[in-house]
């Protein structure tokens, strides 16, 4: 690992503005990625500015909406009573997300920052990555690629966006505040992330030294029915091959409305817009499910190893689908 300087700040305010006036400059949280990039060579940072000591944890109700701070922990936010009543599903995809004990340890600001896990990103001896190295190729694309990305991607960038709780999150219009040079902003989900066929060198819409200091997630209304599922090759410690989130509401035997978002086969946490236009008012049936599911993966890119995602991802939505349905009319 490269020598670097440590800072500790006291301040939010003093935290951005040392990293802002220092390009090679980076904040540090519970760093359970972090870390494992700098050993590997693939991240390089010159300061390192620890925030974990930052006011910036807890949660607080404000009405409809779910204030978390950013520095919370996954197991903390999946310990809060409102989460396992209002936002059962954002519950079941931290818990699914990763060991116990990365759970006490990992952010959920840092979760929705983490890199992608791409075999060949994390390798520095693989010249060809336009996430790493702009312009210089995609090697997991003329490779081996499964944990790949098929949605939002091209043949410069398949890589995947690997988190968990980021799903149900996008799939109920979190938003995230971020403190910078220049103030205080607020950032939909759904705008925060940057798809690969978009710019496969650039992952988020953060400036250099704008902080993650809050995310905000809307309560599910009374009556909504919600939950995650991680479809994997082992049971746990392992990352989504697909994932569905879904949140509805059954209103005297049809779909009345409903959030749903995809993980597992988008370069960001898929928002799957095209299956709740056409589930909305209709009556539960697995055909149709399957045909939302269709809907939302047209135009998939894949390669020899990743094409087997796309009947995956149709079948995890159907299946996921058929189990809040049943779950909201009992």
């Amino acid at each position: 690992m490269r020598a670097f300087v440590y800072d500790r700040p006291t301040r939010v305010e003093q935290a951005v503005a040392t990293v802002t006036a220092d390009p090679q400059a980076a904040f540090l949280a519970g760093g359970t990625t972090q870390l494992d990039l700098m050993k590997d060579g693939v991240w390089t940072p010159d300061r390192l500015v620890d925030i974990s000591r930052l006011p910036l944890r807890g949660m607080m109700t404000e009405g409809q909406l779910l204030r978390v701070g950013a520095l919370t922990t996954m197991e903390q936010l999946a310990a809060e009573p409102v989460v396992a009543r209002r936002l059962r599903f954002v519950r079941e995809a931290l818990l699914a997300g990763a060991s116990t004990q990365l759970r006490n340890m990992a952010t959920i600001g840092g979760n929705l920052l983490q890199r992608t896990r791409c075999r060949y990103f994390r390798d520095p001896t693989v010249a060809a990555c336009n996430r790493r190295c702009p312009d210089s190729g995609c090697a997991a694309v003329a490779n081996t690629a499964r944990m790949h990305a098929v949605l939002g991607v091209d043949e410069r960038c398949v890589a995947l966006h690997a988190s968990d709780v980021a799903v149900p999150l996008v799939a109920v219009g979190a938003a995230v505040t971020v403190l910078g040079a220049k103030g205080e902003r607020q950032i939909p989900l759904t705008e925060f992330w940057v798809r690969a066929d978009e710019g496969p060198s650039i992952e988020n819409v953060l400036g250099h030294g704008e902080l993650i200091t809050e995310v905000r997630i809307p309560l599910l209304p009374e009556g909504w029915t919600s939950g995650y599922l991680k479809v994997r090759d082992r049971a746990s410690y392992e990352f989504a091959l697909t994932s569905a989130a879904v949140a509805l509401r059954m209103d005297s035997g049809v779909i009345g409305d409903c959030r749903i978002a995809l993980g597992g086969v988008g370069s960001v946490p898929w928002r799957a817009w095209q299956a709740e236009d056409l589930l909305r008012g209709t009556q539960p049936e697995p055909t149709l499910f399957e045909r939302a599911g269709r809907a939302v993966m047209a135009g998939a890119y894949t390669l020899p190893g990743t094409a087997f995602k796309v009947d995956l991802a149709v079948r995890t939505l159907t299946r996921q689908l058929i189990a809040m349905t049943s779950a909201a009319t009992r």
